[in-house]
């Protein structure tokens, strides 16, 4: 091979490393083995040393550098790196938020982001090229790590020709509690064969704080920490108008962005994130310390401005994470009401912030196999904001070597009923532009095919566990998380579904709570030593409606009067009407909104039952496999045996014709409409409500179904592109109260429906 053919070689080899690289580490999505990159990558190192004047410095091959001789050089910032200021409760919080919105005219949007617990570092690049990676140090001055960083796999050494010629992102260095259970057991075994005591690791981010100022670069990267973009050092705005738009330029120049990052149009879209990611955190390979709301539009954060010491368009929502070892005594598994198995870790009893904790979930199989969790380990038990207890990470080396733990091996049978149990197939990644979760991990661009010509669009990524729209990210096929019974007659999948079907968001039977149920779903003792175990009292839904106050004095706890009131709410919950009574069956995808647009299309079960699947998909947000979900139930001998039992027991399954009078007062239905921006008359929830009054159904999000895009002040521009891309009709405040003239005029701002997405507590 000749100069000129090795130059053309190394550069196709070091694009395509790159690209693997960027696949590997940005997006989760590899499309080359191992063993062909290793191959590329040895063949590049092959033809550099045999052309050394072509090794350049951004190459792959040149991440490890030489050690660095003395101390890292203090270098003083270009900007400095300011602290974020912390809220630890909704006062604080909504405090700081009303600061904001002083300083500023115009109704805020949000850009909401995990706060990774690692260390903050800037790198900066010149030409294009890694020149310098700098620790925040006292915010003014910090170390040079940039031996270091250019190590980190998912760090660019080169950014591509799209980006700006000078570039400083800031952001964070972190380590897997993957990587910290390795190294402490590589650590380990180094100690016992040089005879000396060992110390672990404590936790990942002082490995990571220790590890990124080593002065041999080669120990960091066996440690292989990793590296989230979440800012820039110098004026943004020569890259993108806002802080959302400039991270999706961070990911298309190749940086690892902070993961989970989501739009919030006003703050209370933000406060529901809060709520979803707390709840989804405790899944993550990483720590997370907080959640970080940051205002999105650049020129807003300007006027806005700052103290000496803190951004006043930046907050962090902190939880202390309060953890502790303790050993896994056994692993046990429950049954949900969609026949789920989820096993729990019983544990050696431990107190974790003021309360003793003995349990914890292990959610489903992948996450036992992710941890390796088995009885006998020592493990580390965290509780995020002295709530959930959750198993963190398992202390695998101080497993005994000669006599480890055996791996857990789930059930094959139901622990309830016996019935074999089997594994979801699912594929993973949902692709909606607009994620029903609303958790944003990955904006991209991704190659589309048409007539013969390419082009490119938008495409999100989510990886909410609680996402209904889990759809093909690549064609190959998953197996799913989650391990089920799957027969209908399960007592304890009954048990959870009676539970939920007497719950407020269902029927709201008022005085059937959860030990109740538990009485109704179990055998009774036997009526004398000759006899059997009687049967449950309920064992049906229908069973429910037949419960008299004779049958709960049987019952240990009951009297006259207030089996009498349980009786009586019971009764009462029949008027609940169709929508309530849809959701409160328990079809999968099927919830208390999903509820009410069926019924709002079909009107009645008979309609339902004499449906097919196309029929279903026409309701907006139902999608194929809830359709099929919904249909199977109505057409399965289970399914139509239920429905039977509770019409003749009297249960509303039909919703009543409306009078001439009532639908005048609809002069909107079968509309879809969209909200946006701030309202004069209608707060959040007083929009949706109206729009609902006149017929018309109320979306979160524009598509090409919607009739009318609603346009307040402060509107958000997302949505406007998207009805100006699709044609859609946008309406003003006045021209949507013309419209709806003839409904009532009820325009309180308090309204909302009994399904509000109005978020809980932030703390």
């Amino acid at each position: 091979m000749n100069h000129d053919e090795a130059q053309r070689e190394i550069k196709r080899l070091s694009d395509e490393i790159r690209r693997c690289d960027r696949l590997y580490y940005v997006e989760a999505a590899p499309d080359v083995p191992d063993h062909e990159y290793d191959f590329m990558m040895k063949r590049l190192q092959a033809l550099e040393t045999e052309f050394p004047d072509l090794a350049l410095p951004t190459s792959p091959t040149q991440r490890i550098g030489d050690k660095i001789d003395g101390k890292a050089e203090v270098v003083k910032h270009r900007e400095p790196m300011l602290s974020i200021a912390n809220v630890y409760d909704d006062d604080e919080l909504r405090e700081f938020v009303d600061s904001a919105q002083k300083n500023f005219d115009k109704p805020l949007a949000w850009v909401c982001e995990l706060k990774i617990d690692g260390v903050a570092a800037t790198i900066i690049y010149e030409n294009r090229e890694l020149k310098r990676a700098l620790t925040r140090g006292d915010g003014q001055y910090g170390e040079d790590i940039t031996a270091n960083v250019r190590t980190i796999r998912d760090v660019p050494l080169l950014l591509p020709d799209s980006a700006p010629d000078f570039l400083e992102a800031r952001g964070e260095i972190y380590m897997t509690n993957e990587t910290l259970e390795r190294v402490n057991e590589e650590a380990r075994k180094e100690a016992l064969e040089a005879g000396r005591e060992f110390k672990p690791y404590a936790n990942t981010r002082n490995l990571t704080a220790g590890t990124i100022k080593q002065l041999d670069p080669s120990v960091c990267a066996k440690r292989r920490l990793q590296f989230f973009a979440h800012s820039i050092g110098a004026d943004p705005r020569a890259v993108a108008p806002t802080h959302y738009e400039f991270m999706q330029k961070l990911r298309s120049f190749g940086f690892a962005t902070a993961p989970h990052l989501k739009r919030a149009e006003n703050f209370e879209e933000a406060r529901k994130y809060v709520d979803v990611m707390r709840e989804f955190i405790p899944e993550l390979d990483f720590e997370v310390d907080g959640i970080v709301l940051k205002v999105d539009d650049f020129d807003a954060r300007e006027k806005i401005g700052s103290t000496s010491k803190y951004p006043k368009w930046i907050v962090a929502c902190k939880f202390e994470k309060y953890e502790a070892p303790t050993k896994v005594r056994d692993i046990v598994v429950q049954v949900g009401k969609s026949g789920v198995i989820t096993p729990v870790a019983e544990l050696e009893p431990v107190e974790i912030a003021g309360t003793i904790v003995s349990r914890a979930s292990l959610h489903n199989i992948d996450e036992i196999e992710r941890k390796d969790v088995r009885v006998g380990d020592v493990v580390i038990v965290e509780k995020a904001g002295k709530i959930i207890p959750h198993v963190s990470r398992v202390e695998t080396y101080l497993r005994d070597e000669k006599n480890p733990p055996k791996p857990y091996v789930f059930p094959k049978t139901c622990p309830s009923c016996g019935s074999p149990l089997k594994r979801d197939e699912v594929v993973v990644g949902c692709r909606e532009k607009e994620c029903p979760a609303g958790i944003v991990a990955i904006n991209d661009k991704e190659e589309l095919e048409k007539d013969g010509k390419r082009s490119r669009r938008s495409v999100v990524h989510c990886y909410a566990p609680e996402c209904p729209a889990w759809i093909a990210k690549t064609k190959e096929e998953h197996k799913g998380a989650h391990i089920r019974c799957r027969a209908p007659e399960c007592p304890a999948q009954f048990r959870e579904r009676l539970a939920f079907f007497a719950s407020k968001e269902a029927m709201d039977v008022n005085g059937l709570a959860d030990a109740l149920v538990e009485k109704l779903t179990s055998p009774r003792p036997a009526a004398s030593l000759l006899e059997a175990e009687r049967p449950p009292l309920v064992e049906t839904f229908a069973d429910l409606y037949r419960l008299t106050v004779a049958d709960l004095l049987t019952l240990d706890g009951y009297k006259e009067r207030s089996a009498q009131k349980i009786v009586d709410a019971i009764q009462e919950s029949k008027s609940r009407g169709p929508a309530r009574l849809l959701n409160a069956l328990s079809i999968s995808g099927v919830g208390a909104s999903t509820a009410r647009d069926v019924v709002a299309v079909f009107r009645s079960f008979d309609a339902m039952e004499n449906s097919s699947p196309k029929d279903f998909e026409k309701v907006e947000g139902v999608g194929k496999i809830i359709a099929r979900n919904i249909y199977d139930f109505f057409h399965s001998e289970a399914g139509v045996k239920i429905v039977a039992e509770l019409k003749a027991l009297g249960l509303e399954t039909a919703t009543p014709e409306e009078s001439p009078e009532e639908r005048a007062a609809k002069p909107l239905e079968g509309k879809v409409i969209c909200a946006t921006g701030t309202m004069r008359n209608y707060d959040r929830q007083g929009i949706k409500a109206a729009i609902m009054r006149a017929g018309a159904k109320a979306t979160s999000s524009v598509s090409k179904k919607t009739d009318y895009l609603l346009v307040g002040e402060a509107p958000g521009q997302v949505k406007v592109d998207k009805a100006n891309e699709l044609g859609v009709h946008m309406i003003s405040e006045e021209e949507f109260e013309a419209m709806i003239a003839a409904a009532p005029a009820e325009t309180s701002a308090n309204e909302s429906d009994s399904d509000s997405d109005a978020p809980k507590s932030l703390f």
